[in-house]
């Protein structure tokens, strides 16, 4: 599995930034996808997750209205869109393969392959 996350950067509050994770080395089209983040010391958590038919996705509560998650199977890539971004989502964002889902209620990591991550910084 290799993953590899682009597009982080630093923005100030308000600001909007387009992460997306390239995708090899394994069957991306049935697989579940997510990205997570770890914050300023915090424990790694779920932020977005989408499933392998890009149906019912999951959200953390912190995010919704504002992320918006896609992927495209033919590119093998799954994106995050951020907008009106806060301080608080300043963190490291990774992106995860093979996620455990229920369709739009949980996503977990615990089988996952992750990316290096990107960072993302959020002036106020």
């Amino acid at each position: 599995v290799h993953l590899v996350e682009s597009g982080g950067g630093s923005v100030q509050a308000g600001g909007s930034l387009r992460l997306s994770c390239a995708a090899s080395g394994f069957t991306f089209d049935i697989s579940n996808m997510g990205w997570f983040r770890q914050r300023p010391g915090k424990e790694r958590e779920g932020v977005s997750c989408i499933p392998w038919n890009s149906g019912s996705v999951y959200y953390a509560d912190s995010v919704k209205g504002r992320f918006t998650i896609s992927r495209d199977n033919a590119k093998s890539t799954v994106t995050l869109q951020m907008n009106n971004l806060t301080p608080e989502d300043t963190a490291v964002y990774y992106c995860a393969a093979r996620t455990l889902m229920v369709p739009g209620l949980t996503c977990s990591a615990a089988l996952a392959s992750w990316g290096q991550g990107t960072q993302v910084t959020v002036a106020s």
